[in-house]
């Protein structure tokens, strides 16, 4: 049984690590004196809502996001730029 535990929770620290390591963006432009902060392309709801973003360029971004960790797992936080 603790082999059964101690095999879950080795799963689970992988999960948290790569969930982390994909978390930071690889293309996207990191905004200047902000280093948790990068733009991104967002289509938005009736709302106004930010949906569906995908990491870009400041030349083609209608967004700045960031990373956020909530109760049930990572999150993207985005204002309108």
């Amino acid at each position: 049984m603790r082999t059964r535990i101690a095999a879950i929770a080795a799963a689970a620290a992988l999960t948290v690590s790569a969930a982390l390591a994909t978390a930071a963006p690889a293309s996207a432009d990191p905004v200047p004196g902000s280093p948790n902060q990068f733009y991104a392309y967002c289509s938005v709801d009736v709302l106004g809502v930010p949906l569906g973003c995908t990491e870009t360029d400041v030349a083609h971004a209608s967004h700045i996001c960031e990373y956020v960790a909530t109760g049930v797992g990572l999150g993207l936080d985005c204002i309108l730029r």
